[in-house]
């Protein structure tokens, strides 16, 4: 009597055709989480990237989502070498710039900005809206100065407080000889300093405002303002993070940078949520 072989064909859990998409997957991932890092400017960096590699990943899995992962990676890849290589932002960045002449105010609000936590300095947009407001109260425009304060929910815990900066270089510069100085408390966003600015003016019957900020936050920053039902006038600091007639490269990515910042912060007030500052 013959006897009868059995044989157990093993199927692989995963066919080779699956591995090498998950594998291209995961490295698309892995190029495109350091430019959502930098062009975004991601606050909670590592959770965020870890999703972007693990849907890179699974997308990569699958014919159709690996297809439109491959040609989405490719086509940003064309759009961010034409945004470094080209001039092209100077257009959409002008639109974001909105400079007016200074007038006689009643308050000059230099609108908040960021604060190295490790050495416990501004940064240099802080220290350029600062030295803008000086320079206007210098001038007679307004006798007194707003700073804020950030909430304690932006940055590591324990973070110096750009105000206390500020005042500390006032004070440095004109002992008690300065400006009047007022704190906007714990903000969190520009609308929320329009709102403090707003309480104080009914408060103190201020009718115009100079509002000092970054030149490429200039706009929607007047318009913030503005909606409060304040009298406001743009007075733009100094561009100190890059030369905005972009000649270079690395100028360009810093427009490229701050053109989605500010293009992110637009979409979210208009789905109702609360923009960045």
């Amino acid at each position: 009597m013959q006897s009868t072989e059995t044989r157990v064909r093993i199927s692989p859990l995963i066919s080779r055709e699956r591995a090498r998409g998950l594998l291209g997957g995961l490295a698309v991932g892995a190029a495109l989480t350091p430019w959502i890092a930098l062009l975004g400017e991601v606050r909670g960096t590592v959770p965020v990237l870890l999703l972007v590699l693990g849907l890179s990943t699974l997308a990569g899995a699958f014919s159709v989502t690996r297809r439109a992962l491959y040609g989405g990676a490719g086509l940003l890849a064309v759009l961010v070498a034409l945004c470094l290589l080209t001039p092209v932002l100077r257009a959409p960045l002008a639109g974001l710039l909105l400079a007016q002449p200074p007038v006689r105010a009643d308050v000059i609000v230099v609108l908040g900005a960021g604060v190295q936590c490790g050495t416990r300095t501004m940064s240099g947009a802080a220290l350029s809206r600062l030295t803008r407001g000086l320079e206007l109260w210098r001038a007679g425009y307004a006798p007194t100065l707003t700073l804020s304060e950030q909430s304690g929910t932006l940055g590591p815990e324990g973070c110096v407080k750009l105000s206390e900066l500020q005042r500390a270089q006032i004070g440095a510069l004109y002992g008690d000889a300065g400006p009047g100085v007022l704190t906007l408390r714990s903000v969190t966003t520009t609308r929320d300093e329009a709102a403090r600015v707003r309480d104080l003016a009914r408060a103190r019957g201020w009718t115009r405002v100079l509002v000092v900020t970054s030149p490429w936050h200039a706009r929607r920053a007047h318009a913030l303002f503005e909606a409060q039902g304040i009298r406001a006038v743009s007075v733009p600091a100094r561009e100190t993070g890059f030369d905005l007639t972009l000649p270079t490269p690395l100028d360009r990515l810093a427009a490229l940078r701050v053109l989605l910042y500010e293009g992110l912060s637009r979409l979210k007030a208009a789905l109702g949520g609360t923009p960045e500052r």
